[in-house]
This record gives C-alpha cells, sequence and structure tokens, in this order.
C-alpha cells in the first residue's frame, strides 16, 4: 500500500446538504497522510468538526499504482472551499498532485475558495520547486513518456498558483493557526446554529416549508410561522436555515 494524499472518506456536519444543492460539503482536505495525519490534520479536523464545519477528508490508503478515486474528484467538486496542507512529501505523492490540479480548476470553474497552508515547508521552495519539491518532480520525470510529461506540468503549474493564493504558514502554535483558519471560514461560509434536527416529524415539517420557499427560483420570498409560544417555531425555522444555508 502506498501512502495516499488524504484518508478515507469522513465528514462531519450538523445536517445533511441537499442532492440539488451547488455545495454538497464546506471544506475538502488535501493532505499528505504520513506528513499530517497524527498532527495537524487531526487538530485541523477536529476543530472543523466542533464548528460544525462540513468537512470531507479521504481516509484510504491508494494501492501502489493505483488511480484516485472518482468519488474523490466528485467530493473536491462538490466542496466550497478547498484547504491544500502542503507538507515536506506533498509533491512525492501524484495522488495528492491530482487532486492539487482538479482543486485548482474548481476555483476557476466554479469559484471554489482555497486556502494553502504551508506545513513545515519554506513557501519559496513551494512556489518555486526548489530543495525538496524539486527533487520530488524530477523523481516524477524518470522515465516519462509525453503524456506523463504533459501532467507533470500541469502538475507544476497548479503548484505554482495554488501556493501564490494568501494562506497559512505552520512552524509552532498550532491552536493559532487553526483558529485563524477557522474564523476566515466562517467568514465565506454562514455559521450553523445549535438546534436538535432528530426531532420526530421534524423532516416532513421541513421538505414542506422549502417546498414553500421555492428555492430554485432566482426570487425573494416571504414566510411567516405564527403561533403560541413553547410549541417550536424558533427550532424549525432555525433547522430550515441550517438545511438551505449552503445555496447562498
Amino acid at each position: 500500500m502506498a501512502s495516499s494524499c488524504t484518508q478515507r472518506p469522513s465528514s462531519s456536519s450538523s445536517s445533511n446538504f441537499d442532492s440539488h444543492s451547488k455545495w454538497r460539503y464546506h471544506v475538502f482536505l488535501s493532505f499528505r497522510g504520513e506528513d499530517t495525519r497524527t498532527n495537524f490534520t487531526d487538530h485541523l479536523y477536529s476543530a472543523l468538526i466542533r464548528n460544525n464545519i462540513n468537512t470531507f477528508r479521504d481516509d484510504e490508503e491508494l494501492p501502489k499504482g493505483g488511480e484516485i478515486a472518482p468519488e474523490l474528484l466528485q467530493a473536491i467538486e462538490e466542496s466550497r472551499i478547498a484547504v491544500i496542507e502542503f507538507s515536506k512529501t506533498y509533491a512525492d505523492s501524484k495522488w495528492c498532485l491530482e487532486e492539487l490540479v482538479k482543486i485548482m480548476s474548481c476555483k476557476e470553474e466554479r469559484e471554489q475558495k482555497v486556502i494553502p497552508i504551508f506545513y513545515h515547508v519554506d513557501l519559496s521552495k513551494v512556489q518555486n520547486q526548489k530543495g525538496i519539491y524539486e527533487e520530488a518532480f524530477a523523481l516524477h520525470e524518470e522515465n516519462a513518456d509525453a503524456e506523463k510529461k504533459r501532467k507533470i506540468r500541469r502538475w507544476k503549474t497548479a503548484m505554482r498558483e495554488a501556493s501564490n493564493l494568501a494562506g497559512y504558514h505552520v512552524k509552532d502554535s498550532l491552536s493559532k493557526i487553526i483558529d485563524d483558519i477557522i474564523e476566515e471560514i466562517h467568514e465565506i461560509i454562514p455559521k450553523v446554529s445549535d438546534v436538535n434536527e432528530k426531532i420526530v416529524g421534524m423532516d416532513s415539517r421541513l421538505e414542506k416549508l422549502i417546498s414553500l420557499l421555492n428555492i430554485q427560483f432566482n426570487d425573494i420570498f416571504m414566510i411567516g410561522v405564527s403561533g403560541i409560544g413553547g410549541i417550536g417555531k424558533t427550532t424549525i425555522i432555525t433547522a430550515l436555515y441550517n438545511k438551505i444555508l449552503n445555496q447562498f
């Protein structure tokens, strides 16, 4: 088994996203497992869970020579934000590099927000593919045919573009960096409100409210909810907000 870029699919969410929504996940994590799985990535993922940020990470280790799964590429497409963790052996993995190309494509085509993180690596080395990154690409280029060389050029271009974006440099003080990342994500996506959505009968009532909203039409609608105190008006409206917030 070769060490994959990321880990088997897992996600955190206080509510499921509708299939017709543009975004299924708030965040997609792209990382080199052997570098960050048991430290920075775990801490970041736990913080995302605590903050009700629906996050995709892939827990599966890809077999040597295997291709990146279509489900993984789809998860990238369906994520509002991609967090890329550039680490010492990120460029060693062709799957990480394929994820990177897909992410930068989604940035252009789907207006996906990309947040690069430089984990114990020098920014200029990533931007210019020098040092350990130059060595990694040299290994990829060994005995490469014309098609592989074209692919490597796409990898390098995507890395250069991603590393030129504003991001975070991780050396020490993980908690402060993670807090800053969470704050930035909350500026991009609405903050989910706490509510118990497992109340009996909640789903059917939410479906009724959503049908009344006609969200698919580009117009302004208003719904009034009235009733005596204590019957759950605030609860169902909060659950409705959580259900549809990703569509705006």
